[in-house]
């Protein structure tokens, strides 16, 4: 069911472990991408950390900042064939810079935006109008910040790549109260045949 995994500092810290091991233990563990962020803001030391990070597992999709040193860093990990997410983007033009500098998957946050009043789906919207225009560029969307079922179902309506959500949002996904409706009255109306299938 899942594809692959995402990291942040926040989600390092709630986890109370050891950032380098447990991103080992991930990278063990799920063989589709794994985003790992950079710890720091200036170009010389995320460059360096971008590196060792991309050394822990070819898996390894090293997360950097939208900024303009974010952005070189991008550039030199990409043309160096690593993979690269490009967090924390906010807006169309955001995402064109992440393409250009040849992020792997632009990471545009809906649920933040929402909380202040903008619409974060017509951002995905946007992107993903903007990125087919350009069939050269090769960033995925990778819709983040999802706070319920709606923003995944909207997200791949609009053609989003990815979708990176916590599990609670992703066990939404089945629920539904028809479904457990019509479930109870199967299993009553089955009792009632007196039949049994084993």
């Amino acid at each position: 069911m899942l594809d692959g995994v995402t990291t942040n500092p926040t989600l390092i810290a709630k986890s109370g472990k050891q950032f380098i091991p447990l991103i080992e233990e991930i990278c063990g563990v799920v063989s589709g991408p794994v985003s790992a962020e950079v710890a720091a803001t200036d170009y010389d030391t995320m460059i360096k950390e971008g590196r060792k990070l991309a050394g822990i597992a070819k898996n390894i999709a090293v997360k950097v900042p939208l900024t303009p040193a974010g952005l070189k860093v991008c550039k030199e990990l990409s043309d160096d064939g690593t993979m690269v997410n490009v967090t924390l983007c906010f807006s169309a033009a955001q995402a064109i810079l992440a393409a250009k500098a040849g992020a792997t998957f632009i990471s545009p946050f809906v649920g933040r935006l929402d909380d202040i009043a903008q619409d974060g789906m017509q951002l995905i919207s946007d992107i993903v109008s903007i990125y087919n225009n350009y069939p050269d560029w090769n960033t995925e969307v990778l819709v983040a910040s999802v706070r319920h079922p709606m923003h995944i179902v909207d997200a791949a309506v609009l053609g989003a790549d990815v979708v990176t959500c916590p599990p609670d949002v992703i066990r939404k996904l089945y629920s539904h109260p028809l479904t457990d409706k019509g479930l109870t009255a199967f299993v009553e109306d089955w009792k009632k045949t007196g039949q049994s299938i084993l």
